[in-house]
């Protein structure tokens, strides 16, 4: 039964991390009135990013350039949607739709057409000693990719930070009424431009671990809607950083689930097993309705 049960509590947890990344940037925006639905975008620029300074510089550079990325692509929205106050969902689907292409694009310029099977190398997990060595749960959480540990340090910082300090509060208080909170001294455009900030830095990281702490290659929409699956796990955390990790868990547990059962030589067509998280989605927001708990500003230029 452990035979079995670590491997896929394993892959559960490193499935579950850059979704928790991006998850948790799109949290902080949504907590600051920000819907953004150019998260896709940010990731897949972040992937892109994320190769091109890998082989350029080595693990920790493509790291930096995936983070870099995702923040540049952010920026564009940021700069449409906090300056020039246009709607927010028509933003975000343009923002999405430039990262999708605009990284088609450069891909095939940097690297051509043949570029296709092109490979980078991956960080390998580290067993962290004593606490791998404790069974399940050992080799469950402590034997992982580095990214996974600095997800293990973010969750409690980014909780603590928003209940505790006062950016933390003026970022809810710029979620909730903005004008109230211009009226006590808070700058509501900045205080969204560095949610913003933080967003496109989540999910360019989000696409940076993809890369480089799991296929090891670049794909053009190799994404796959993480994106929007992270914005609906924003909304089954209900804005709450623990929640949102607890729910990253959950459709990463949905991700491992169908290769389980794909390696199981199942009699199914295998695109039924990769649709499984997406009608978890549906499935899981429509038992949501109506018990959403949104800040009042979200979505409103």
């Amino acid at each position: 039964m452990e035979a079995i049960l670590v491997p896929f509590l394993q892959a559960t947890i490193r499935t579950a991390t850059p979704l928790a990344f991006a998850a948790l940037g799109e949290q902080v925006a949504e907590r600051a009135g920000v819907i953004f639905l150019g998260l896709e975008g940010a990731i897949i620029a972040g992937c892109l990013g994320a190769l091109v300074a890998s082989g350029l510089a080595g693990p920790v550079a493509g790291f930096a350039g995936g983070i870099g990325a995702g923040m540049l692509l952010t920026a564009v929205f940021a700069f449409f949607v906090v300056r020039l106050r246009t709607d927010q969902i028509i933003a975000g689907t343009a923002v999405t739709m430039l990262g999708l292409g605009l990284t088609g694009a450069l891909y095939r310029g940097l690297f051509g057409t043949g570029g296709a099977a092109l490979g980078t190398p991956t960080v390998a997990p580290i067993a962290l000693p004593g606490l791998s060595q404790i069974p399940v749960i050992g080799p469950t959480l402590f034997h992982q990719p580095l990214p996974t540990y600095g997800l293990y340090l973010l969750v409690p910082a980014l909780a603590w930070w928003i209940r505790r300090t006062h950016a933390g509060l003026a970022l809810r208080a710029t979620g909730e009424h903005a004008e109230a909170a211009a009226a006590a001294g808070i700058a509501p455009a900045r205080v969204r431009l560095a949610a913003l900030a933080f967003t496109g830095a989540m999910g360019g990281l989000c696409g940076a671990t993809l890369v480089l702490a799991q296929v090891g290659t670049f794909s053009e929409g190799m994404s796959a809607g993480r994106g929007f699956i992270a914005i609906a796990i924003v909304v089954l955390g209900r804005w709450s950083v623990w929640g949102t990790a607890g729910a990253s868990l959950l459709f990463g547990g949905a991700f491992a689930l169908q290769y389980l059962f794909q390696a199981a030589g199942l009699a199914l067509p295998y695109q039924l097993f990769t649709a499984f998280p997406y009608v978890l989605t549906l499935l899981l927001l429509a038992l949501q309705r109506g018990r959403t708990a949104a800040p009042a500003e979200l979505g409103r230029s």
